[in-house]
């Protein structure tokens, strides 16, 4: 019998990625999407095709609508996703693109969903590296959150098994995740990383999330087969990232 698994599914490379890591590792997944408010919803349609494509057991949206707390420009129309950002920028401070509590809610939502299914393995594809800038993607966050989850649950403290948080990506590049997507068959085309895409689902090619998934194909030396909303030619993609042509 195989073991189940709740993956946090957005609809974008690196959760993709982490639902098609966890299935070969042979849990029966059951893939959980939120709806809070985002700016950038149609990823949801993304993730629903892409479950569906991965062969889930079962997809879940829930709907927890963060545009009532605000603070981040992917939830409050009144603040601009930033655009073209310099590599410096990119790594420097915590971005307006910073949800607040995001990942600790969608933890807690991830947790409820696998005790009512018997699940102890929780699957999120934070990335340490890329979204350095993000403190709930930190390993520490993580571990304290496996923590909580022990003790927080009917059945972490009746000892019916240990919850365990797997973050696969955690340490990879965005060039190794890509690599890694392609090895595990992802359609990788239908994934969606842009932060401000228009209502055709096109991503927008210069928030922070285009351009590292930009620098991603580039260093992985592969064709970026994204749809921009404009064209962008391969070596003005790389002048943007790189700041060299």
């Amino acid at each position: 019998m195989s073991r189940r698994a709740v993956v946090l599914m957005s609809g974008g490379l690196d959760s993709t990625t982490t639902c098609a890591w966890a299935r070969e590792q042979g849990y029966t997944v059951y893939a959980l999407s939120v709806d809070y408010g985002q700016r950038h919803r149609v990823e949801l349609e993304r993730a629903r095709y892409l479950a569906g494509r991965l062969g889930v057991a079962e997809h879940r949206v829930v709907r927890v609508d963060l545009r009532a707390i605000g603070g981040s420009a992917l939830t409050a129309e009144e603040l601009a996703v930033p655009k073209d950002r310099t590599p410096e920028e990119l790594t420097t401070g915590i971005p307006i693109t910073y949800v607040p509590a995001r990942n600790t809610l969608l933890l807690a939502l991830a947790l409820g969903y696998a005790e009512t299914i018997g699940a102890f393995d929780i699957f999120i594809g934070a990335n340490v590296l890329d979204y350095s800038g993000y403190p709930d993607c930190r390993p520490e966050f993580l571990q304290a959150f496996e923590t909580l989850a022990q003790l927080a649950t009917q059945a972490g403290v009746e000892g019916r098994g240990r919850f365990r948080i797997h973050a696969p990506l955690l340490h990879l590049t965005k060039a190794d995740i890509i690599r890694e997507a392609y090895r595990l068959g992802v359609e990788v085309h239908q994934t969606l990383s842009c932060y401000d895409p228009d209502a055709a689902g096109r991503a927008c090619g210069h928030c922070d999330a285009c351009l590292l998934r930009q620098k991603g194909f580039a260093e992985a030396g592969l064709v970026d087969p994204t749809e921009y909303q404009s064209e962008v030619s391969p070596a003005e993609r790389n002048l943007t990232v790189t700041g060299r042509p």
